[in-house]
């Protein structure tokens, strides 16, 4: 039987959670700038949610990620990361 390969995916900070939007969106506050639809892991490097939109001043940038793990409950000051390789076709999609 054939192994499944595991692929290793290399991770940096991304910043701190600050809270959550009305819509149920997790803020972070940006230490690394993500790219729009690059995907965001937690300390153990489990994928909880894609980055949907950055905002705020260009010095202290904010993102707001859409949590695809139900089973995620991240708190205020939770560190988050994310592998920065953009959206699966490397283009951010964009609002007509």
């Amino acid at each position: 039987m054939g192994r499944k390969e595991v692929r290793r995916v290399s991770i940096q900070l991304m910043g701190t959670a600050e809270g959550k939007s009305s819509d149920g969106r997790i803020i972070v506050k940006c230490a690394n700038l993500p790219d729009i639809g690059c995907p965001v892991f937690d300390n153990n490097r489990k994928r909880i949610g894609t980055v949907k939109r950055v905002f705020g001043p260009v010095a202290e940038p904010y993102a707001s990620i859409a949590v695809t793990d139900k089973d995620f409950r991240g708190a205020e000051g939770s560190k988050l990361y994310s592998n920065n390789k953009g959206s699966i076709d490397g283009k951010a999609k964009r609002r007509n």
